[in-house]
């Protein structure tokens, strides 16, 4: 356990008060809210393909409606380098503001929209360009918000406070498997299908008011913003000093494995093994809690641990060795108790792991180019590989007519994922440079 000196217990101090409690709350769990209206449409993605992009087969539906939500994804780098950038340059207060309202037009756009029936080609334009706004806003957005929390906490307690970040995103993923599985409980299929997909997309308009309320309420400027500016502008150095940094951290990232474990079970569930929906919700929603209490257990424990990088390492091995198994089980299971069991196991790993790669992400990043550097680099790891997840998924069963194909893209990106923790270099200090 590393010592804590009297200044750490001082600002500790501070940071446990209900003022910059607030902060937390705002930056964190506002991001929650971003996430719930992205989610939403990852579990409704069935119904979505039937309403705006019908076809005679129904995998093909689902895959036009998958590779819609996926190229949101792939705004989120530009939106990662302009959010970003402005935020190192005019602070972290003014661009979480402007993502706000960014996502809110992007969500109205979606839940407000006519079905394909109703206006033709002008419906799937509509969902598209719903999906681009929300891309470009959450791009810069959980970048931006992960800095400015990892700069008001003390060292001794960085991984603590940023694990909220992670386990806001946990309880969106819930918030939004739980919309599903009480709408298909409630509604009959001919209801669902009708309107009652719009209710969850309506309810996150609430990042509205909500979010700018929190958010008008934040400093203007970390402590560090306000003395570190870039001189050559903050993309400028990230791309010069920075590249390795960047490109490692890519591909650290748990998105494949968020996004087909969480995001793409009922889609798997009801369309690939043929369960009922209420089975692939109830795992969704089981993989979403584990992700909203094992992040702030993960922060503390990290905060005591000399090193952060042997946890992550251990937890990337893990899921190496248990993604096949689960898919197995998810494949012959007789019972859904079996299957949670086992998606809740992987889940518990995804969170070791994301709450301290994140960490160290940040920590690579000196503070006048940490916000654009989480996001770019958050966001071409989510545009490259968590945009592409589920449509890469879909067709690879398509493809091969076997399911545990899943199973194989999602045990190489852990592959991928352990190899690149390997490499990163872990650069933990009091100092911000």
């Amino acid at each position: 356990m590393l010592p804590v000196s009297s200044a750490e217990q001082s600002s500790g101090t501070r940071q446990d008060s209900p003022k910059h409690f607030s902060t937390v709350v705002a930056a964190s769990l506002v991001t929650g809210l971003e996430m719930f209206d992205l989610t939403v449409f990852g579990f409704f993605a069935v119904v979505i393909g039937e309403q705006f992009f019908p076809a005679k087969d129904p995998l093909t539906s689902l895959l036009w409606s998958v590779g819609t939500f996926g190229i949101g994804f792939f705004m989120r780098p530009l939106g990662a380098l302009m959010i970003g950038a402005y935020a190192d340059r005019k602070g972290r207060r003014a661009a979480l503001t402007r993502t706000c309202w960014m996502m809110a037009v992007g969500t109205a756009a979606l839940g407000l929209c006519p079905p394909f029936a109703d206006i033709g080609v002008a419906a799937p334009l509509i969902v598209l360009a719903g999906r681009l706004l929300q891309g470009f806003a959450v791009g810069g957005d959980i970048g931006v918000a992960a800095a400015f929390v990892m700069e008001t906490s003390p060292v001794s307690r960085r991984g603590y406070r940023v694990s909220w970040q992670l386990s806001s995103q946990g309880a969106a993923a819930l918030m939004g498997a739980t919309s599903g599985l009480l709408l298909t409980s409630m509604l009959p299929p001919a209801a669902l299908s009708a309107w009652g997909w719009r209710i969850p997309f309506l309810v996150g308009l609430l990042i509205a008011p909500v979010g700018l309320y929190l958010r008008c309420r934040l400093p203007d400027a970390t402590p560090h913003t306000r003395t570190t500016r870039s001189a050559s502008g903050p993309v400028a150095e990230l791309f010069r000093q920075h590249r390795a940094t960047i490109a490692l951290a890519m591909l650290m990232g748990q998105t494949i494995p968020v996004y087909v474990i969480v995001y793409y079970m009922p889609s798997y569930a009801t369309r690939i093994m043929h369960m009922p929906a209420r089975t692939g919700y109830l795992a969704s929603a089981l993989s979403a809690l584990v992700l909203v209490v094992i992040p702030p257990l993960a922060g503390g424990l990290i905060d005591r641990l000399p090193r952060r990088k042997p946890l992550a390492l251990t937890a990337s091995a893990c899921m190496i060795c248990l993604i096949y198994p689960v898919f197995l089980i998810i494949g012959h299971a007789t019972s859904t108790l079996a299957i949670l069991c086992g998606v809740a196991l992987i889940s518990v790993m995804v969170a070791l792991s994301a709450v301290t790669g994140t960490l160290l992400v940040l920590e690579a990043f000196p503070s006048r180019v940490r916000a654009t550097g989480m996001a770019v680099s958050h966001a071409l790891h989510v545009a490259v590989f968590g945009g592409t997840a589920q449509f890469i998924v879909t067709g690879l069963i398509k493809l091969t007519g076997n399911p545990m194909s899943a199973a194989w893209y999602v045990t190489l990106a852990c592959v991928v994922n352990f190899c690149a923790l390997v490499r990163f270099r872990e650069q933990r200090s009091s100092a911000d440079t």
